[in-house]
């Protein structure tokens, strides 16, 4: 418990989202703020305040840059907005998610103990929240899908569909990532439970009814069997795909409303659903946002405003939510569900630059970094963990975007990748950056530790 302390405020961020949402969640935007996000600015000054004490030089220069690219763009789209006060929560939650949250992480981390606590954390959410959304499926009291209530959303409620998607997802990659890293002999218990936790997570993934989450997952957690090797690769996908058949094709577990959602994937240009294409005209009108104002866009928390001068009569007032304990209310549509297209239409070039630049810095430094832990077979775990996070959040903001009360985990997910990406050496325990750097005795104290 002692070594465990300065995380208790991950921790505490993590365990408060299984806290049931009551009401509308919003988009992220002022006054839909959840109790993990009190957590999260609590956890900020929490490692402010350490750093303070330890008077210590907190970042190197490269994690400094990499972190601090986004807040370039933010700031330049909040000043040259046509309503620079309108877009001042978007700049408090874009720094929220991508630059400080991320930041304690990386500051507060200590070593691969620590990174496997705060993975093992996600997974355990993931499991509370995919327990519930399993229940909520077979006694028809989830979200409604089709006409029925049985669409897993977990404690997030109706209006905010994909937040047991987002969560369960970084729960069975995390878990892929820990099994497939984990060390020969030693680390046959971790390989055990992480294999366990992941088949478990397969379930309520599917009765999430998440076409981009599919995607996503499949997507990044087969780019870390091949990068643990390709024999290895083979026989897990195997295992996954009778997995697949015994769950949804043997014992039927959603597989008419699965197949079905599978089929639409496909059916983007001939027979769309109302949903795939509100998707397509929200895409245009953000992609005219972008061409009215090509550099710096229309300014963070634009896009609702100019939405309806900027789509076709195609784009439907809203979507219809219901089930999972709330009645039937129209939920407005407020962003473009592409998480690219977002930042193109309200930050423009720039802030695309600097976001997107950010996140594959971080990608592109995380797969640097495994080879070296592949070699001396220590923290391959942390590697495939870290890297399988980030290309899913990758691959996930072509289907969406931040908002809603799920958005503060892709902090913490984020946190987890920067640490990998921009941390000590692979070799012996992995020191936080403060004391990779040469500062901080205390830092170094616990890494000797």
């Amino acid at each position: 418990m002692r070594r465990a302390a300065p995380l208790l405020p991950v921790l505490a961020v993590v365990a408060l989202l299984a806290v049931p949402v009551t009401g509308p969640a919003g988009d992220g935007s002022a006054g839909s703020g959840t109790v993990a996000d009190a957590a999260s600015a609590l956890l900020v000054v929490f490692c402010l305040v350490r750093v303070l004490r330890e008077r210590a030089r907190p970042l190197t220069r490269t994690a400094a840059l990499v972190l601090g690219l986004p807040v370039f763009g933010v700031c330049v789209a909040a000043i040259t907005s046509y309503d620079p006060v309108s877009s001042l929560p978007g700049v408090a939650r874009y720094l929220q998610i991508f630059v400080l949250v991320p930041g304690a992480l990386l500051l507060l981390i200590r070593d691969r103990r620590d990174f496997r606590l705060v993975a093992w954390s996600m997974v355990a959410l993931a499991l509370v929240q995919g327990l519930i959304g399993v229940v909520q499926y077979l006694t028809g009291t989830g979200a409604s899908y089709m006409g029925e209530d049985v669409r897993a959303v977990g404690t997030f409620g109706p209006t905010d569909v994909m937040g047991m998607a987002t969560v369960v997802s970084y729960g069975l990659v995390t878990a892929v990532g820990l099994a497939l890293g984990a060390r020969p002999g030693s680390g046959r218990r971790q390989r055990a439970a992480a294999l366990g936790c992941a088949a478990l997570l397969f379930l309520p993934l599917v009765l999430s009814f998440s076409r981009g989450a599919w995607i996503a997952t499949v997507v990044a957690v087969t780019l870390q069997l091949a990068l643990s090797g390709l024999r290895r690769a083979a026989r897990v996908a195997l295992v996954a795909a009778a997995l697949g058949v015994v769950l949804v094709g043997g014992l039927g577990i959603g597989s008419q409303m699965v197949s079905e959602r599978l089929g639409s994937i496909t059916e983007v240009t001939e027979a769309p659903d109302r949903s795939v294409t509100d998707r397509y005209t929200m895409w245009a009108a953000a992609a005219g946002m972008w061409r009215t104002d090509p550099v710096t866009g229309v300014g963070l928390k634009g896009f609702p405003a100019y939405r309806d001068s900027h789509s076709s009569i195609a784009l439907s007032s809203g979507s219809d939510t219901a089930g999972a304990g709330m009645g039937f209310q129209r939920q407005p549509l407020l962003s473009p569900h592409n998480m690219y297209l977002l930042i193109l239409s309200e930050q423009g070039l720039l802030g695309l630059l600097a976001l997107a630049g950010s996140w594959a810095a971080l990608l592109v430094l995380a797969l640097r970094r495994l080879p070296g832990a592949r070699r001396g077979r220590r923290g391959v775990d942390c590697a495939l963990v870290g890297a399988g996070l980030l290309i899913w959040q990758l691959v996930d903001f072509g289907y969406a975007d931040i908002g809603g009360p799920s958005t503060v985990l892709t902090a913490v997910m984020l946190g987890l990748a920067a640490w990998w990406a921009l941390g000590g050496p692979v070799r012996g325990i992995v020191p936080g950056p403060g004391a990779a750097a040469g500062h901080g005795g205390a830092n170094r104290a616990a890494g000797a530790a």
